[in-house]
């Protein structure tokens, strides 16, 4: 079972040290000395819970806990609020900023573990029960849903962070006629196979395979330029063939390949105004190259020009 990550963010390297001691056993700890610099852990790699100092110099837990919540990766992270303040007027100041609860000062080791134990057992099962929303019963990769959530999250952080963003849309080549070949029971298990065969292609927890519809696959490849993506899209072709599944009906080899259109978009922090978000534009490119593979015989990869924020 994979351990939780929690984030402990306060002022007072004494506080810090007081709640790190309280916490050793519940998960991984990490630290932050001001609300910047937490923000930034934070949108580095969630956490599963942040612990954060109400008052702070500079931006203060309020402000964080805001921020937090306005960013669509973070949004869904519980933030348990320790302060010195026990007036409720502090406390709903914290419930409004999208607190789950409030800690006062000095904390209290058995009260402190008893809170974050429930807010860490509430954020595994709402976890799992997105996951099962999001994943495709078929294949067991993300669904469309997944994939477009995923897709707007990416392209906002890439536009953010100033990074290549790409992605793969792969279509199972001559699928409808291994349907009226084998019949759609055997089309299924095809389907799957091939998700499986995309899993082992993408191993980084940031890349998403998912299915696009029908028998068109995606893979989402943040932080990646297009040589890397072309890499990946020609592994993905190979990793297919390599399935040796049989398909008499293709007149590409009598077994089942892909296609794979593949396009990348380097975000930028000042889009022009009315231009399109990244998503859009890398959603299309990638569609156009999927097309141009097949247009020149399919089983095979093609990699559209990079372009700035779409």
């Amino acid at each position: 079972m994979t351990q939780a990550s929690l984030l402990i963010v306060d002022d007072d390297p004494a506080s810090i040290q007081l709640l790190g001691r309280m916490l050793a056993e519940q998960g991984r700890l990490r630290f932050a000395l001001s609300g910047a610099e937490g923000l930034r852990l934070a949108q580095e790699s969630p956490p599963d819970l942040v612990l954060l100092d109400a008052d702070m110099p500079g931006m203060d837990g309020f402000e964080v806990c805001t921020r937090l919540k306005a960013d669509p990766l973070l949004a869904d992270v519980p933030v348990i609020f320790v302060t010195g303040h026990s007036d409720t007027q502090t406390e709903l100041a914290g419930l409004a900023a999208g607190a789950v609860d409030c800690i006062s000062k000095p904390p209290q080791a058995p009260l402190v573990v008893a809170r974050v134990q429930t807010q860490l057992r509430l954020k595994a099962l709402t976890d799992e029960l997105r996951r099962a929303a999001l994943t495709d019963a078929l294949t067991g990769v993300a669904n469309r849903r997944c994939f477009d959530e995923w897709l707007h999250r990416e392209g906002q952080r890439a536009w953010r962070q100033a990074e290549p963003l790409s992605l793969a849309m792969i279509d199972i080549d001559h699928f409808k006629a291994y349907n009226d070949h084998f019949g759609h029971p055997a089309g299924d298990v095809c389907l799957r196979r091939v998700a499986e065969a995309l899993q082992t292609v993408v191993r980084r927890p940031a890349d998403l395979v998912a299915r696009y519809g029908g028998e068109e696959f995606a893979l989402l490849l943040p932080r990646t330029d297009a040589a890397g993506a072309r890499h990946v899209g020609e592994a993905v072709v190979a990793a297919v063939q390599a399935l040796h599944l049989p398909h008499p009906a293709s007149p590409l080899g009598a077994q089942v390949s892909v296609s794979v259109g593949i396009a990348t978009v380097l975000g930028r922090h000042s889009p022009g105004e009315g231009r399109p978000m990244p998503s859009t534009a890398l959603v299309a490119a990638a569609d156009q190259a999927l097309y141009q593979a097949k247009r020149e015989g399919r089983a095979r990869c093609v990699v559209a020009p990079t372009t700035g924020d779409a």
